[in-house]
């Protein structure tokens, strides 16, 4: 598998040796970490319109069935932009995600961070597959190339410079999705990942609020919807074969 080799910014220490060796650093310049960001090219023709919006600096929606690479596209594509390119106007990735199914992190021992640990776990698996090693994840956010927020905290916040990663968005009330996209600042592109059909909500007006948002970011020029269906499975022959069966049998989870 072809290998792509990742940056990250100077500290300030570095920055001020350059300055009294009579060199000035870029804003933006990036050097090479010491593990290299894996390459996967798209496996399906939604896939590559995804990559092609993307390239584009379109927003995204990324929405559709499970098992299609949603949340996988979505980190690697903007790892990439911040990891490779140096003169990127991003300078991290902000993961924001709802806490389902209650939405209250009171029932979970420790403090904020750890109570929003359980919800970090897909990110440590997905930078596993992307880097080749477990402890990717934990790096870039010490690092402060990665930063985790959950919904409960995103009021009273500007998100600048960043790639936003709005995940599981089917969990998310209207009111919470509105109040993420209203907090995007300066230089960020969004990317919103899920599915209703996969919602925790019961109460219709709930789940009619996650369309009634979708509806508003499919008409926003800025934005390009992707819909994943069955042939854009990805995850393994056993998922595909049983939402597909699922589907024909009109079957709700």
């Amino acid at each position: 598998m072809e290998e792509e080799h990742t940056t990250k910014r100077l500290t300030r220490k570095e920055k001020r040796l350059l300055r009294q060796q009579g060199k000035q650093p870029k804003e933006n310049y990036q050097e090479k970490l010491n593990f290299n960001l894996r390459h996967f090219d798209p496996l399906t023709e939604n896939q590559k319109v995804a990559f092609n919006s993307f390239n584009q600096d379109k927003n995204l929606m990324l929405h559709g069935i499970a098992g299609t690479g949603k949340s996988f596209m979505a980190m690697y594509l903007s790892l990439k932009q911040i990891l490779g390119d140096p003169d990127s106007p991003y300078k991290r990735i902000v993961i924001v995600r709802t806490v389902v199914p209650t939405r209250d992190m009171g029932f979970l021992p420790g403090n904020s961070k750890e109570k929003t640990k359980v919800y970090e776990a897909p990110y440590y698996a997905i930078c596993n597959e992307l880097f080749g090693r477990g402890d990717a994840y934990d790096y870039l956010k010490n690092k402060n190339l990665i930063e985790f927020i959950s919904t409960s905290f995103i009021r009273g916040i500007t998100l600048n410079d960043s790639i936003v990663i709005v995940d599981e968005m089917q969990n998310a009330t209207l009111h919470e999705l509105d109040s993420v996209i209203t907090r995007i600042g300066h230089n960020c592109k969004v990317i919103f990942c899920g599915d209703f059909r996969q919602t925790d909500f019961t109460r219709e007006h709930e789940k009619n609020g996650l369309t009634d948002f979708m509806r508003i970011v499919k008409s926003m020029r800025s934005f390009n919807l992707i819909e994943f269906d069955a042939n854009d499975i990805v995850r393994s022959a056993l998922v595909k074969e049983y939402i597909i069966l699922k589907d024909k049998m009109r079957i709700i989870t």
